[in-house]
């Protein structure tokens, strides 16, 4: 009986054997225990499949007996108990491959799984382990293929190797058709100056990209927001819905330009009723250039405060000497220009300018003190109070000297004292003068001489028309060649008419104030000194004429007595 039974048994197994042959048959669920589920495969057979590899829900298995189930037998192999071994997971893989055979020559759209990256692209489950290349993905590029993982995507089987378990699928052909209908539609349906509604697909450093539907379009950071925008993440987030305005539409290049901002009314429509000049406002301080500094005063308004207009003073050299990013600061609106969108403002017009009391607290001849804040090759700029300077020209720096740059006298944070020439309040002009602390050397030899005096100088230049002559400190006058006695005409060329450094006597016979000229002759002096001795030797001979006429006078009674 038992080989009877071991002989049907063989048989059904070689029956069993012959049709399936490692191909997937259908059964029926016999028992279900807490090991192993028995399946009916038919000709008068069961088999065993291990329950490990049927599905459950909350740990239990979901088959029950009379349920059917697709089968492999694994060929010659038995369990203990007598039965045939089953596998439901190649049975599984043998009909998912036939499904993905019949969807590639159908090229048939199926439903499957990402279930992560891997080098190049994705791998997908559709009944099997399949590869999709990152360029397949979608019909435009994708820079975070993550986004898909766990997402069940439509896909089309385009290359299929079952030997080596192979597989490679495509969303892009998948969603292709599909994405051109609407893409066209779309496309229709865009205008500019309308609006579009879209999901923020991926951020970069200038914009984001919306996905409009099947197109993208770009949002700039600049048409973010009326305010400063430094990094569209401020704004946006990946996968926001948002409504925008289409503000550029190249239909040929399917190029479309999109701004939230311009969904908003623009402050500067209205900035001049809210920010009157001479309005103190207080904003914060957004931006510090080389130039000023920048003051958010409300969303998408902000105004400059130029450097000239932080301080009175003109010592400072940058603007972050005042303010710094950050800083709350109340400030004066100076100007309003709506149409150029732009506000200047001052923080020094929060005192007093120094400037309109200037000539009520100094007086032109008085002498200050201040500190040498800027040369020039005009002069120097003194600062005689914080934010009052004046200017010493170099033609004031000194009465006897030839000052050709005030570097030769001064240095600068060099503190000096100086006479005020001039006060200019209305154009912020004050006049000072150093030379002016020292009597004039020019005015002092024209008060302390005439014409007819004698002077004596040192020969401190020659020319060829005469030579110049001291004749005191910084005062300098010229005797020409023709009142040098003995000079002849042309021997300029050859000497001087005098030797320089050498010191002499002249007769002053020019003096011209205005001017400043002085007129010297030495040949003056000496037809003087000629004249002095004739006159002496007139005056002696005269003398002695009238001793000797005295003398007779006082013999003529002697010689008459004797001729008596």
């Amino acid at each position: 009986m038992d080989d009877v039974l071991a002989s049907e048994g063989l048989d059904e197994y070689g029956q069993y054997s012959m049709s399936g042959n490692g191909e997937a048959v259908r059964g029926y669920v016999v028992k279900v225990t807490d090991k192993e589920v028995l399946v009916d495969i038919g000709a008068k057979s069961e088999g065993s499949l291990p329950i490990s590899q049927l599905p459950t829900v909350d740990g239990k298995v979901t088959v029950q007996p009379g349920d059917t189930l697709e089968v492999v037998v694994e060929h010659g192999q038995l369990t203990p108990e007598g039965y045939v071994v089953l596998s439901h997971h190649k049975a599984s893989n043998s009909k998912a491959w036939d499904d993905l055979d019949e969807a590639l020559k159908n090229n048939a759209i199926l439903t499957g799984k990402v279930t992560g990256r891997t080098k190049g692209g994705l791998m997908v489950d559709v009944g099997v382990e399949a590869f999709m290349p990152g360029s397949q993905v979608d019909v435009r590029p994708v820079y975070n293929v993550e986004a898909f993982i766990g997402q069940e995507i439509p896909v089309r089987v385009v290359k299929l190797n079952r030997r080596r378990g192979n597989a490679v699928v495509s969303r892009k052909l998948a969603i292709e058709e599909d994405v051109n209908a609407r893409k066209a539609a779309l496309l229709d349906g865009i205008q500019e100056g309308g609006d579009a509604r879209g999901t923020v697909k991926n951020l970069t450093e200038y914009g984001a990209f919306i996905d409009l539907g099947g197109i993208d379009g770009l949002l700039h950071v600049s048409d973010m927001s009326h305010g400063r925008v430094t990094h569209p993440s401020e704004v946006v987030q990946v996968g926001q819905e948002l409504t925008l305005r289409v503000l550029k539409f190249d239909r040929g290049k399917e190029r479309i330009s999109l701004g939230l901002k311009q969904m908003l009314p623009d402050p500067w429509a209205t900035v001049i009723e809210r920010y009157q000049p001479g309005t103190r406002v207080v904003g914060r301080v957004v931006s510090v250039t080389d130039y000023g500094s920048f003051v958010e005063l409300e969303s998408g308004v902000e105004g400059l405060i130029h450097i000239s207009e932080m301080t009175w003073s003109r010592r400072m050299k940058h603007p972050s000497k005042v303010v710094k990013p950050g800083d709350q600061v109340e400030s004066v609106v100076l100007e309003v220009k709506s149409r150029d969108r732009r506000i200047s403002l001052g923080i020094k017009q929060l005192e007093d300018d120094p400037w309109t009391t200037v000539a009520s607290r100094y007086a032109i001849g008085s002498v200050v003190e201040g500190r040498v804040r800027k040369l020039s090759d005009f002069g120097a700029f003194i600062e005689i109070e914080e934010g009052i300077d004046g200017l010493v020209h170099v033609s004031d720096l000194s009465w006897t000297k030839h000052i050709k740059h005030p570097s030769e006298l001064l240095k600068k944070g060099q503190v000096v004292q100086a006479v005020i020439l001039q006060i200019d309040a209305p154009t912020r002009r004050l006049s000072l003068g150093m030379k002016q602390l020292q009597p004039d050397a020019w005015e002092s030899f024209f008060q302390a001489h005439k014409v007819g005096d004698l002077v004596k100088g040192r020969v401190c230049r020659a020319s060829a028309f005469g030579i110049f002559v001291e004749v005191a400190p910084g005062v300098e006058a010229l005797c020409h060649n023709s009142e040098v006695p003995g000079y002849q005409r042309g021997q300029e060329s050859k000497t001087p008419a005098l030797p320089v450094k050498e010191e002499f006597t002249f007769k002053v016979i020019r003096l011209n104030a205005a001017d400043k000229k002085i007129g010297l002759s030495l040949k003056a002096v000496a037809e003087d000194e000629e004249r002095i001795r004739l006159a002496d030797y007139q005056k002696q001979a005269a003398a002695a004429t009238s001793t000797i006429e005295e003398a007779l006078r006082k013999d003529e009674p002697s010689a008459a007595a004797n001729d008596d």
